[in-house]
């Protein structure tokens, strides 16, 4: 469910600027970075790197590219 969110005009201009790049919507790359910090804020032992390689890992398991490792 879309909600409407009022966000200042330097941060639109910041993501317009980013989505071109990752050739993602506006609205897209605001939820990308709110994302990244929500997962940044709840793992602060993690690098950046890493929080990304893991999230794209869920995504590749999510597409059914790859298969998760199962131990034992």
């Amino acid at each position: 469910m879309a909600t409407a969110v009022r966000v200042s005009e330097q941060l639109i201009n910041e993501a317009k600027r980013f989505s071109r790049v990752d050739h993602r919507s506006v609205a897209g790359q605001i939820e990308h970075w709110a994302r990244m910090g929500k997962c940044v804020e709840e793992n602060p032992d993690l690098p950046y790197s890493l929080i990304k390689e893991i999230l794209i890992g869920l995504e590749e398991i999510e597409q059914g590219e790859k298969t998760e490792y199962v131990f034992g």
